[in-house]
């Protein structure tokens, strides 16, 4: 449906006869309500009865499952509310010309002084809300579809075509605002970053493909676990290990991180909130796909423990074929993928780990990183931009454990991080609609200005301004910090319970001291947004000129709605729970 939807929306942008009678406010309207309809199709067929372990389509190319169908439904209404943050405006702009009589200068009017004084001056922070509505909405229909097929992927070649897809509108997204400098420079520079990921992406998909002569996901796991070749296992293993450090890298996880903040820092809100939550959901699924499928490479490694009590480790089918053929009724076989918590790593070959070290390391990394550096940060966006790569931290950890509890509570911190993110930049956006509501003078000329919240002393004395999105903002930043009994302290909670269960007694401690100390950062912008403004810069102080931009119903309630369920979950959290308990036992179980 999105395909169908995006060479539509061309041919009616293309065709002058369609395209005079929609505005951008209306494109991004019809955008909006594609995705949600989507979504809704989508959840339609997770009640098909035969999917069970999945379904392959085109060719085994794609393989739809439960857990992909879900995921894909929160990526296609996430998406559409998004959207939903694109400001109307009712713009009454009136002046006095040589006579007391007052004329209403049309939006049009507007905007083409407001495109004049950009042309004319050297700072680029504001930006013409209205100009690029339609290209947004157009570049989002591509980049969601290469989302959703990258969540649905079952091939080497499928995933590598999605996550271009995905990555190309994204690129463009960055780099949207062509009149401001900053912006365009954090899409170049999010592009040759971007690159250089999909490079080596592409670098590890060849080495699979050169040592086992496959590219079906599900050839590829059934041949890791029969192999006994050292040369197939060690090519399958450098593979997978680019091929994990391309994706998190596009993830922003540490030390993979240097690009994140300067690029969510340049680009404006509209466009970070995008690249900030829809960018990061469909990769850490695909993660989670590799991880709970391949497991360790290396074959079904499996622990003996004979009748005389000897312990022996075996890597391969043939060679527990033989012991058992030896042995006889003196042995036990336990897989050790039940045992994982109790087994020393020495026990296991030497490639059999290096997935699961390489995202327990970059965890490591994310959780100090995000934490200490955005201790330092001044700039609301940067600070925000650090936060996430310390949630990338606790959802690494999680998908490193690899148990059902840990996948349970993987999914679930997904969902939250998503609603609270999502929650938190829409109340940014809608205070910097607040806040530059005004018309200011240039030497001869009066300009709409929008501008975006960059540093986190614009926030100061919000509160007695605009207590509703000061306090929602408040529950949002607290959810973050993981304070009880919001939404966001039970997703860490869970991820901490299963790694002491799984017996990662250290990052479980780390993850604990890095929760409390980044705890300072949001409550900084908790204070400045409590503290008192003593003079109101924000007041229009010529009257005669009037500006209404109106944040929408949409976007009001949409605000209400998320802040009330991360503050209420407590009162009702099985339906998340059940929904993510359930989708991680399918994992496991088909």
């Amino acid at each position: 449906m999105i395909f169908f939807s995006i060479l539509i929306l061309i041919l009616a942008m293309a065709l002058p006869s369609i395209n005079n009678y929609l505005n951008s406010t209306q494109i991004s309207r019809i955008t909006s309500i594609v995705l949600l309809y989507a979504g809704v199709l989508s959840f339609n067929t997770i009640f098909i009865q035969s999917i069970g372990s999945g379904i392959g389509i085109y060719n085994g190319l794609y393989h739809v499952t439960v857990v992909s169908q879900l995921i894909e439904v929160l990526l296609l209404i996430v998406g559409s509310l998004i959207l939903f943050s694109w400001p109307l405006t009712k713009t009454n702009l009136s002046t006095k010309i040589n006579s007391p009589i007052e004329r209403e200068i049309s939006v049009a009017e507007v905007n083409n002084v407001t495109k004049s004084y950009e042309e004319n001056n050297k700072e680029k922070e504001y930006i013409n809300i209205s100009e690029y509505a339609s290209e947004y909405s157009l570049i989002i229909l591509f980049s969601v579809l290469g989302s959703s097929l990258l969540i649905s992927s079952a091939d080497i070649i499928s995933m590598y075509l999605s996550i271009e897809l995905q990555s190309f509108g994204l690129y463009i997204l960055a780099s949207l605002y062509r009149n401001s400098e900053k912006a365009t420079s954090a899409g170049l520079k999010y592009f040759l970053l971007g690159g250089l990921s999909s490079c080596i992406i592409l670098l590890g998909s060849s080495l699979i493909y050169a040592f086992t002569g496959l590219t079906n996901f599900e050839a590829i796991y059934s041949l890791s676990s029969v192999s006994d070749s050292n040369n197939i296992i060690q090519g399958l293993s450098l593979g997978m290990i680019l091929i994990f450090v391309g994706f998190l890298f596009k993830i922003s996880a540490a030390p993979l991180h240097n690009w994140a903040p300067d690029v969510y820092e340049d680009t404006p809100t509209i466009v970070t909130i995008w690249l900030t939550i829809m960018a990061k959901i469909a990769i850490i699924i695909l993660l989670l796909e590799f991880q709970t499928q391949i497991g360790f490479i290396g074959g079904f490694t499996s622990m003996f423990i004979t009748s005389g009590g000897f312990v022996e480790i075996l890597s391969n089918i043939n060679s527990i074929s033989n012991s058992i053929l030896e042995a006889g009724n003196d042995l036990v076989v336990y897989p050790i993928s039940l045992l994982d918590a109790q087994l020393d790593t020495t026990y296991v070959g030497a490639g059999d780990n290096v997935i699961k070290n390489l995202l327990l390391i970059s965890s490591l990394f994310s959780l100090i990183i995000g934490t200490v550096v955005g201790l330092a940060q001044t700039k609301i966006k940067r600070l925000l931009a650090y936060s996430t790569i310390s949630h990338i931290g606790f959802m690494l950890l999680a998908l490193a454990i690899n148990t059902e509890q840990s996948i349970d509570s993987l999914l679930f911190y997904l969902i939250q991080y998503t609603l609270t993110n999502l929650n938190t930049f829409l109340i940014i956006i809608a205070l910097s609609y607040v806040i530059y509501d005004n018309f200011k003078k240039s030497e001869n000329n009066r300009n709409l200005k929008i501008k975006d919240i960059k540093y986190i002393s614009d926030l100061k004395g919000q509160f007695f301004n605009n207590p509703i999105l000061s306090l929602s903002l408040t529950i949002c930043l607290f959810s973050m910090a993981g304070t009880p009994p919001l939404m966001g302290f039970f997703s860490k909670q869970f991820v901490l319970y299963s790694a002491v269960q799984s017996g990662f007694f250290f990052m479980a401690i780390v993850s604990i001291i890095v929760s409390i100390v980044s705890a300072s950062y949001y409550l900084k912008i908790i204070k400045v947004l409590h503290t008192e403004n003593e003079t109101n810069s924000n007041k229009i102080e010529n009257n005669e000129t009037s500006n209404e931009l109106l944040l929408t119903n949409n976007h009001s309630f949409l605000i209400s709605t998320l802040t009330l369920t991360i503050l209420l979950f407590i009162l009702k959290p099985s339906l998340i729970l059940n929904s993510t308990q359930l989708l991680s036992l399918s994992l496991f179980n088909f």
